[in-house]
């Protein structure tokens, strides 16, 4: 994305400061948020809440707390992280460095695209939509509707001018309305008591919280939507620093209210749907016997409804926001043709079913989450350590020190040798050892730049986003 360079000129940001406080309406700070938070509300904020709750039980609101922190929480500090890097994904990782940079947007790009969020978005809606309307279990299904689904997503993803906006101010209030009633009626009439907690729910209940939030996506989806959003405020003038977080913090705000009661909501419904369901292998199985037990026939009519239009506004965006970044990156295929080359690979990938695709992709995604929240974390300090660049790498190898066994382990590869091996690490055995060892890294790196005596890479307290 090529732009105008950064300028450092306190007066000029000031000017947009005080000209945004006069005129921008809180009518256009709504909308923003409604925009953020249709397109985060895919299928991730409605499947594994209800799965949590299922198996956490008594413990669900402590296991809630963690899964907020990385569920919700950081979410407006990755937008706004990117505003203080430059805007994009690209200059945010490129602290570290160019290479490390270029495979991390290359595989998260990838993940947001065809490999996880869209094949997991179709199956999500097919689980609660379609299958159990359906009598018989047969792959043919599934493959029908994920073909008529993702066709119907490169059709609307052809030609993106204002469509994020348009869709955001129309399928906002539909949901949300559906939502308010299916909640409604779940506290109303409950499904039933909350029961014991599940073994992997005993203990390290918290933190096992934090882990379930990193399969929202939501942190990665920010890096890859914020583009989007930081483009929308340039659109209005708004490139100062300052200003743009402020802006974002507003509405932001809006996006994180709306996300937390959801979550909370569906969390208290797998919670309590035990008794009258039993227990699901997912959460999309969970929400969709749920909506039946409420609502008879019409509820699964209800959440289908939900879940198609919050699936087709995450889908766009993300196909769209793939698509778009490898045409930057392989200029001579067409944006348009790799729509159609990831919506054919979203298609296969669909038709491994939902469970399987939540397996083989959580590991990658226990791997970019952590990494994701070190550099998070590392752009709101950059000016305590200078901006070195050795903090950067020694903090990002630290966290991948204990990140990539973790993601080994959740495919049960040398299990017992890395637990073995990696239990000295504090918080290991809680999937949170990338903490103790990214601290480590970060000193490191700390001592490294002082021997080296590393040029200080500093945030000016004002100074204007790149236009994209």
């Amino acid at each position: 994305m090529k732009g105008r360079p950064i300028v450092e000129n306190t007066s000029f940001c000031q000017y947009f400061e005080s000209k945004m406080k006069k005129n921008l309406p809180f009518s256009q700070v709504l909308a923003i948020g409604l925009m953020l938070f249709s397109m985060f509300l895919g299928a991730g904020n409605v499947i594994f809440a209800p799965m949590l709750g299922q198996q956490a039980g008594t413990n669900t609101w402590i296991a809630m707390g963690g899964f907020l922190i990385t569920g919700v929480g950081l979410v407006l500090l990755a937008i706004i992280a990117l505003t203080r890097a430059g805007g994009t994904v690209e200059k945010l990782a490129g602290r570290v460095h160019p290479l490390f940079a270029s495979i991390f947007v290359f595989m998260l790009f990838l993940m947001l695209g065809p490999i996880y969020v869209i094949p997991r978005t179709t199956s999500v809606l097919y689980e609660i939509a379609i299958n159990p309307l359906i009598q018989t279990n047969t792959s043919i299904y599934l493959f029908i509707f994920s073909f008529v689904f993702i066709f119907l997503t490169i059709i609307l993803s052809w030609n993106t001018t204002k469509f994020v906006d348009r869709l955001g101010k129309i399928i906002t209030p539909i949901f949300s309305t559906l939502l308010i009633i299916l909640i409604a009626k779940s506290i109303m009439t409950p499904l039933g008591n909350i029961g014991d907690p599940q073994k992997e729910y005993m203990s390290g209940v918290f933190l096992k919280g934090v882990t379930e939030g990193y399969y929202t996506m939501d942190v990665l989806a920010a890096f890859v939507f914020g583009g989007i959003f930081i483009k929308s405020i340039n659109s209005l003038g708004i490139r100062c620093e300052k200003e743009v977080s402020r802006l974002f913090i507003k509405a932001g705000m809006i996006t994180i209210t709306g996300l937390v009661a959801l979550q909370i909501s569906m969390a208290w419904i797998g919670a309590s749907s035990v008794d009258a369901i039993g227990f699901k292998e997912n959460g999309g199985e969970v929400l969709a016997q749920s909506a039946i037990t409420l609502f008879g026939p019409f509820g699964i009519y209800m959440i289908g409804t939900v879940i198609f239009l919050t699936g087709i506004t995450t889908n766009v965006a993300c196909l769209a926001a793939a698509s778009e970044y490898f045409e930057r990156v392989v200029p001579s295929v067409s944006y348009k043709k790799w729509l159609i080359i990831f919506s054919i690979i979203g298609v296969v990938i669909t038709n491994f079913g939902l469970n399987t695709i939540l397996t083989f992709t959580f590991p990658i995604l226990l791997l970019l989450y952590p990494i994701a929240i070190a550099l998070i974390v590392l752009i709101f300090i950059n000016n305590l350590f200078n901006g070195h660049r050795s903090v950067y790498i020694a903090t990002v190898i630290g966290v991948g020190f204990a990140a990539i066994p973790d993601a080994l382990k959740e495919v049960n590869v040398l299990t017992k040798a890395i637990n073995s091996i990696f239990r000295f690490i504090p918080l290991f055995e809680n999937g949170a050892g990338w903490i103790t060892t990214g601290l480590i890294g970060f000193l490191i790196g700390l001592l490294a730049a002082k021997v080296r005596r590393e040029p200080a890479i500093l945030i000016k307290p004002e100074q204007e986003i790149n236009k994209m």
